[in-house]
C-alpha cells in the first residue's frame, strides 16, 4: 500500500554484495539449514531490496529482539557498510516492565539498529526533558523574573588567531590556553530576543551584544571569568542517548492499542521519524502490520509507503485512518493507492483460485472485510473453521438478559452458491447463536436459495422498528459496484473490531536454538 507520491523500482536492479553472499554461506555452516537460517535469508532479501530503493540521504532502522539481533547486525553490515553506508547506533528500548524468569535475567528490552546508506544523511537532534534532580543540580540561579538559569562556558580549548583570541573587558582567554566560542544556543536566544542575527557581527561585538541583553554573568570577584547565562526555558533537554526507557510499552489499557501482537507505541515511531526525516519526505515500512509507522508519518506530514502480506492488515490500517481522521478521511483516502488488492472481479477470482491455502485465505479476508467496511473479525483458524470466515457484532440489549451484543457470521465461496450452502450457513448460525448469516459467493441467489432464505425467517431488532432476513447473499461482483450497499447491521458496533493479529507470518523472529 502506498500513497500517491510513492516510487517504484525494478527487481532486476537488486544486487547482493560479495560480503552478503559470503556471510549467508558462513551462517549456513554455523546454524545449519533450519528455521533461523531461513528467517535470516528472508530478512536479507528484504533488507537488500530496501537498501536498493533507499535515497542516498535515507536512514534504515531495524527493530528486533535480542534473539537474532547479532546475526541481523552482520547482515546489515554486509549490505550497508559493504556499499558505502554506515552503522550508527544500537538502540536499546525497554519495551516492557520487569519480567520474572527462574533461569535467566528477565527479558525486558528490544534492539533497534540504525544504519544510513551514505555518510550524508538527514539527521535532526532529538532531546529528552531534564528530570527534576538534574534541574535542581545545574539550574541553580534565578533572575528577577523568576527564570532559572545555569552558568555556561563561553570559551573553547586551545588558542586561536583573530577575533576569538582577542581580550574582552580585560579578560584574555589565551592566558588559560582557550579562545572565545559561545555555544550556538546563545545565537538562537539573541535572535529570539532581538529579531537580529548575532553571527553578522564580529566576535567581540557579539559578546557585547550578549551582555547588553542580559546573557552574560559577571562573577563578583574582580578579574573573574565571564560566563554565559543559559535559561531553563530555552534548554531543549538532554541529547537523546541510545538507551530508551521513557517510552511506555504497549498494553491493553493503552488508548492506542489495537490488539496487534507486534504493535509499537506511536511515541517510538514518532521519535525515529522526526530524527531521520523532514516534512514531505517518504517513510517506508516493509512490515507495516497495523500501520503505526504510516499513521505517525501521516500525522507528521510525511509521505509514506506501507507493505504487508495480508489484506486484514491493510483493512485495519484503512479503518485506523478513517477513525483518526473522520472529517478528512475522504480526501486522504483519495490519495492512497492500493497494490495487490483486487480491483475487479477478474483479479478477485485470480486471488481466490491460487493454489496455496494461505493466499486463498486472503480472498476470504478481502471479501469479508470489504463487504463489512472493515468492521468484521476474521476467523484465523486454519483448516476446520466451523464454517465461519468472519464475525461482526451489533448492539442488541435483550432487556435484562445482560447480553448486549448481537452477532452476524460470514461464509465465503469462490463459486456459485446453492441451497445447500445456505442450509449449512443457517445451521452454523444457530450453532454460533448468531442472529444473521451472510454468504458471499459468485452468483445471485436462485429460487431454491430464496426459499431457504424465506424459511430461515426474519430478525426483528428489539429496540428498532426494523426487520431483516436472517440469511443474506452477496455476490463478489457486487463488492465492486459503487452503488451497492455495504454491511448494514442494526446498531452495528464499530468499536468491536480492532485486532488484526498476523499469525504465522514469515517475518516473525524465531527462537535461537543451537
Amino acid at each position: 500500500m502506498k500513497n500517491a507520491d510513492g516510487r517504484n523500482g525494478t527487481a532486476d536492479q537488486t544486487r547482493w554484495t560479495p560480503q552478503t553472499v559470503a556471510l549467508i554461506r558462513g551462517l549456513e555452516q554455523v546454524l545449519g539449514r533450519g528455521s533461523l537460517l531461513a528467517y535470516l535469508v528472508h530478512m536479507t532479501l528484504r533488507i537488500v531490496e530496501i537498501h536498493r530503493v533507499l535515497k542516498p540521504t535515507g536512514s534504515f532502522y531495524l527493530h528486533c529482539d535480542p534473539t537474532a539481533s547479532h546475526y541481523l547486525k552482520l547482515v546489515l553490515d554486509a549490505v550497508f557498510c559493504g556499499q558505502g553506508g554506515d552503522y550508527h547506533s544500537e538502540i536499546i528500548w525497554k519495551r516492557t516492565s520487569a519480567h520474572n524468569s527462574a533461569v535467566r535475567y528477565g527479558p525486558a528490552h528490544d534492539v533497534i539498529l540504525f544504519y544510513t546508506k551514505t555518510p550524508s544523511y538527514t539527521w535532526n537532534l532529538q532531546y529528552v526533558p531534564y528530570d527534576q534532580q538534574y534541574i535542581d543540580a545545574f539550574f541553580t540561579h534565578t533572575d528577577a523574573n523568576g527564570r532559572k538559569w545555569q552558568r555556561t562556558d563561553l570559551t573553547g580549548p586551545g588558542t586561536r588567531k583573530g577575533d576569538s583570541g582577542l581580550p574582552w573587558r580585560d579578560y584574555d582567554p589565551t592566558s588559560r590556553n582557550r579562545h572565545w566560542q559561545p555555544p550556538s544556543y546563545f545565537y538562537d536566544k539573541y535572535e529570539r530576543v532581538t529579531g537580529k542575527k548575532l553571527t553578522e557581527l564580529p566576535l567581540i561585538a557579539r559578546l557585547e551584544e550578549m551582555d547588553r541583553v542580559g546573557l552574560i554573568h559577571w562573577p563578583a570577584k574582580a578579574g573573574g571569568m565571564p560566563r554565559g547565562k543559559r535559561f531553563l526555558e530555552d534548554a531543549p533537554g538532554i541529547v537523546l542517548q541510545d538507551i530508551w526507557t521513557d517510552i511506555r510499552p504497549m498494553h491493553n489499557m493503552t488508548g492506542e492499542a489495537l490488539g496487534y501482537p507486534t504493535q509499537k507505541p506511536e511515541a517510538l515511531l514518532e521519535r525515529i521519524i522526526k530524527a531521520s526525516s523532514n516534512a514531505g519526505d517518504v517513510v517506508l515500512d516493509a512490515y507495516c502490520g497495523c500501520g503505526t509507522t504510516v499513521a505517525v508519518a501521516q500525522r507528521l506530514g510525511r509521505r509514506w509507503i506501507g507493505v504487508d502480506v495480508t489484506y486484514q492488515s491493510i483493512a485495519l490500517i484503512l479503518k485506523r485512518f478513517a477513525d483518526t481522521y473522520k472529517d478528512d478521511w475522504p480526501a486522504i483516502e483519495a490519495t492512497i493507492k492500493l497494490d495487490g488488492v483486487p480491483k475487479d472481479i477478474e483479479s478477485a477470482m485470480a486471488l481466490a483460485n491460487r493454489k496455496d491455502d494461505k493466499t486463498r485465505k486472503e480472498f476470504e479476508k478481502w471479501a469479508v472485510l470489504t463487504y463489512s467496511r472493515n468492521q468484521a473479525r476474521i476467523n484465523e483458524k486454519k483448516g476446520a473453521d466451523g464454517g465461519v470466515d468472519g464475525i461482526a457484532y451489533f448492539l442488541l440489549d435483550r432487556q435484562g438478559s445482560g447480553d448486549t451484543n448481537g452477532k452476524a457470521i460470514f461464509q465465503v465461496k469462490s463459486r456459485p452458491g446453492n441451497r445447500g450452502d445456505l442450509a449449512t450457513l443457517n445451521s452454523d448460525r444457530q450453532r454460533e447463536k448468531a442472529e444473521f448469516g451472510f454468504l458471499i459467493c459468485t452468483s445471485l441467489p436462485t429460487k431454491p436459495m430464496r426459499d431457504e432464505i424465506a424459511a430461515a425467517g426474519k430478525f426483528r431488532h428489539p429496540l428498532l422498528d426494523r426487520e431483516d432476513d436472517r440469511l443474506q447473499v452477496i455476490t463478489v461482483a457486487e463488492l465492486f459496484a459503487p452503488h451497492v450497499h455495504r454491511l448494514d447491521l442494526p446498531m452495528a458496533r464499530a468499536d468491536a473490531v480492532k485486532s488484526a493479529a498476523a499469525k504465522g507470518d514469515n517475518d516473525k523472529q524465531v527462537t535461537l536454538d543451537l
